[in-house]
């Protein structure tokens, strides 16, 4: 590719070469500006236009035959023959026609001839290799660049060659005008209709739509028939006999040996705190303190406001002797209170005296439980089994650990009032389900909408020991169920104990044996009409 594109510009550029070299010949003859060269004369080697004998068809120039003219490639001549004879409205360059260049023949160049009675001498015969040369030119020069006598029309004497191969496509010229706009053709006839084409591939799914409006509730159906109770299962066979043990062997000496002490065992539990112990006999009474020091005294206080003054008496000696001093007159009225004077300093503390007698004693306190006790679960799985305790798995509270979630039964720590509730969500199946205290029925609940909830709350008294369940009827009643947006919880704490003691004891509790059944509960009484 990138050869075949190099000889296209290498051909290009030695006809770009031949081309500037043909323009250049034409003007040998001159020797003055290259910008105002006056063109060559009609005739002369470096015109391309013949003698005006030639043109005219006079002198020794016979006039041309267009009848015998060949057509530039098989296309025939415009209307008025030759270019160089035809007369009337000047022809455009791009209708002319360009007769075929002379083709050499093989006895060589071909010679222009002087005819006879010419003027024309053999100097101004003209030499045709500057004919071959341009024949011989990669791409053909423009018409204006052809000499006149390079033409074979009017070449003279001489045989006429071979017809030569079809030269190379020319340049593409430049486009014509557009012409006008025809008229609208006929509509064709309809074409025939096409075979059925072959099924498309299957499309991508398409987005999910909107959630179409929720429809009309069904109608409530009939309560089903109740179901026989089925049969007790058969007993299990006994398992094998294990093998007997290894005799023992006697020891030598009767007296028993002691073996060695063994390894420390963990610490126990940390036992309950203890009761408060009550209150000891007050001491003795202590020593009367020694007496204080005499505080500061006070400041006096201010003075009171004058009296008023009394009548004046009545005096009627003259120039009497000197009487004696009358008698004391009453006080006069108390002034008012003046303003307390500033604290004087403290005195020493005194000797500590004597201790006091001992008080009675005070009556009891509140009970503080030594022991609590509580838990809450939610459920995990749905549909639980029938005839075994439900296990509610996902513990929310177990602090004291007495709720065991792998079995779902809570077991008293201490005797006591004890709470439990339930809570639970029912969808798609009838839930009937109950508490159970050492399996006795305490309450139960039933639920047929599909969607729907119960919940029950109880107070029980427990002994240490006892057990506490929830449990559904059977398979087809067991609708229970729980989502991330609905729960369904069982939960129970022990409101306060029998006694605010621990229970010291050591001895457990015997199990709680018997079988997981629905059984029966008491029917309340139905008042008489």
């Amino acid at each position: 590719m990138a050869q075949s594109v190099l000889q296209i510009v290498l051909k290009t550029y030695v006809g770009l070469l031949a081309s500037l070299t043909l323009s250049l010949g034409m003007l040998i003859g001159e020797r003055g500006n290259i910008g105002t060269f006056p063109p060559p004369p009609p005739g002369s080697r470096d015109s391309p236009i013949p003698p005006e004998e030639v043109l005219k068809g006079s002198g020794s120039y016979p006039s041309q035959n267009t009848d015998n003219v060949p057509a530039y490639d098989n296309y025939p001549l415009a209307n008025g023959g030759s270019p160089q004879t035809r007369e009337g409205y000047p022809m455009p360059y791009y209708d002319y026609q360009m007769p075929p260049m002379p083709i050499p023949s093989d006895k060589g160049p071909t010679a222009l001839r002087a005819l006879p009675g010419s003027n024309m001498t053999a100097a101004d015969v003209p030499d045709l290799a500057y004919c071959n040369m341009i024949l011989e030119a990669p791409i053909p020069p423009t018409a204006d660049q052809v000499p006149w006598f390079c033409t074979c029309t009017l070449c003279k004497g001489g045989s006429k060659g071979p017809k030569g191969d079809r030269g190379d496509r020319g340049l593409p010229g430049q486009p014509g005008s557009p012409g006008r706009r025809g008229l609208t053709g006929p509509p064709g006839l309809p074409g025939f209709t096409g075979h059925s084409g072959m099924k498309g591939q299957k499309g991508d799914d398409g987005a999910k739509g909107d959630q179409g409006p929720m429809g009309l509730m069904g109608m409530k159906g009939n309560h089903g028939f109740k179901g026989d109770k089925g049969d007790l299962g058969v007993d299990g066979r006994p398992g094998v006999q294990g093998p007997p043990g290894e005799p023992g062997q006697c020891p030598a000496s009767c007296e028993p040996t002691r073996g060695s002490p063994g390894e420390v065992g963990l610490p126990g539990i940390v036992g309950p705190r203890g009761l408060p112990g009550t209150v000891g006999m007050p001491g003795m009474k202590g020593q009367k303190g020694d007496k204080g020091e005499v505080g500061v005294p006070g400041v006096s206080g201010k003075d009171g406001q004058k009296g008023d003054q009394g009548d004046q008496g009545v005096c009627h000696c003259k120039d009497g002797a000197k009487g004696a001093d009358g008698h004391q007159g009453s006080p006069g009225l108390r002034g008012e209170k003046g303003e307390v004077g500033p604290q004087g300093h403290a005195g020493a503390d005194g000797l500590k005296g004597e201790k006091g007698d001992v008080g009675t004693k005070g009556p009891p306190g509140p009970c503080s439980p030594t022991i609590q006790s509580a838990f809450s679960a939610r459920l995990a799985d749905l549909y639980p089994v029938a005839n075994l305790p439900i296990p509610f798995t996902s513990v929310i509270y177990n602090m004291q650990f007495h709720y065991n979630p792998f079995t779902g039964i809570y077991k008293a720590p201490v005797n006591g009032t004890y709470v439990f509730s339930y809570h639970l969500v029912v969808f798609s199946r009838v839930l009937r389900v109950g508490l159970y205290h050492n399996f006795i029925p305490i309450v139960k609940s039933t639920e047929l909408v599909s969607l729907g909830s119960v919940s029950q709350q109880v107070v029980l008294h427990l002994s240490l020991g006892d057990e506490v369940w929830l449990q559904v009827r059977d398979s087809s009643s067991n609708g229970m169920y729980a989502n991330n947006e609905a729960s369904s919880t069982f939960s129970g704490f022990l409101l306060y104990p029998d006694s605010c003691d621990a229970p010291f004891s050591r001895e457990l509790p015997d199990p709680i044996v018997g079988t997981y059944a629905w059984g029966e509960l008491e029917a309340p009484a139905t008042p008489a009409p």
